[in-house]
């Protein structure tokens, strides 16, 4: 990796070991640099006035385990944003390496609110029947324990209230994760 294909390199860029030093902070470079770093994905559901929300996260982790905690971080932009933020109750799906048509299908902006689960296997959470994505790795049932302003985005935090998973590691049947990493899923 050379200077010339970071956004905005200073002119005395030291380099070491291929990284490059120097780089002021801006959008590109922190798309650019984070691109770097796999992350997990996941669908991130919500349930208001009776109506479905859901958008794909790669934003998500743990916070704490005294009291489980997870964390989402979620655009203000989104229409997500209006019903995670009106809610008691939301819940992530982490998804499989054989799910990828659905994390695009609930990143893609255009889709309609309303039939956005109408050809997606799911089913209701049990605490808040809260949709979760059928066939994920595992899901968790949060309530609300705190928001904080994150610039653009709002971290939501959230409390485990309830959650599931592959019974074990060895499951003859277990798929590995999706992940994302460098604009691609894999």
């Amino acid at each position: 990796m050379t200077s010339a294909s970071l956004p905005e390199a200073s002119s005395n860029a030291a380099t070491a070991s291929g990284l490059t030093f120097g780089v002021r902070g801006s959008t590109d470079a922190l798309r650019h640099v984070m691109g770097h770093f796999a992350s997990g994905v996941a669908i991130a559901t919500a349930l208001h006035h009776g109506v479905k929300h859901a958008m794909t996260a790669t934003a998500v982790c743990s916070v704490s385990l005294e009291p489980p905690l997870v964390l989402v971080c979620v655009s203000k932009a989104s229409r997500f944003y209006g019903a995670i933020t009106k809610t008691k109750y939301w819940c992530l799906s982490l998804l499989t390496v054989d799910q990828e048509g659905l994390a695009r299908h609930f990143s893609n902006r255009g889709r309609d609110l309303l039939s956005q689960f109408d050809r997606v296997p799911h089913t209701p959470s049990p605490l808040s029947g809260t949709p979760l994505i059928d066939g994920a790795l595992a899901w968790l049932e949060c309530t609300t324990y705190g928001m904080h302003d994150g610039g653009d985005h709002t971290i939501v935090v959230g409390q485990l209230a309830r959650a599931s998973g592959l019974p074990s590691d060895d499951d003859p049947d277990a798929r590995p994760p999706l992940t994302y990493y460098r604009g691609a899923y894999f």
